[in-house]
């Protein structure tokens, strides 16, 4: 009965992540997507726009992704849930743990995509906010204050999708490893998993 509570509690954890990494990682695409500023300067417009870094492009691509993948697999462990409820699922043979390594390998590749588009996007706008002094380079937020911080926004929102993925990678590597036996070891709760 208490296996049951856990994998109860596993599977509310899973869908809620889900959901947040999703969430997260659409209002991160979307914040730093839609920053823009246009500034005079001797009568020449010039507009700051997210495209003019590269590091900020990739990670409105890598959690614009994500976000997607996120609500796609939610769906599915939605639709795996109710399944269960019904009694039609349950059976963990070779197809459930295949497809388990493969969400498992694919929350791994996002959990790694958006922590490194997050870290590159840090770090170029960290260049953007401070300048390199040693080269020359000035900081371009106090020309574009309010581009700066639509990004510093979606930059927030970013690292916390971020940690959540790696939380949802952890929770997909327990649901993995969870269906192999232990050769006997523990007491097994009849579908494969051992606690």
């Amino acid at each position: 009965m208490a296996a049951m509570g856990l994998e109860r509690k596993v599977e509310v954890a899973e869908v809620a992540l889900r959901f947040l990494v999703c969430g997260l990682g659409a209002l991160a695409a979307a914040l730093v997507a839609t920053g823009s500023q246009t500034r005079t300067f001797f009568s020449l417009e010039r507009k700051a726009r997210y495209t003019d870094m590269k590091a900020l492009v990739l990670l409105v691509a890598a959690h614009g992704a994500a976000a997607g993948y996120s609500l796609l697999q939610a769906a599915r462990c939605a639709a795996a849930a109710m399944a269960r409820r019904r009694g039609g699922g349950g059976v963990m043979g070779s197809r459930s743990r295949a497809v388990a390594w493969c969400v498992f390998s694919c929350d791994q590749a996002v959990a790694y995509v958006l922590m490194a588009a997050t870290a590159a996007a840090l770090q170029s706008s960290l260049l953007g906010k401070r300048g390199q002094p040693e080269l020359q380079w000035m900081g371009i937020c106090g020309l574009y204050g309010a581009f700066c911080r639509r990004v510093g926004e979606g930059l927030a929102s970013a690292v916390a999708a971020g940690l959540a993925a790696v939380l949802l990678a952890a929770v997909s590597a327990f649901n993995l490893f969870r269906l192999y036996d232990g050769g006997g070891r523990g007491a097994g709760n009849g579908n494969g998993a051992t606690w």
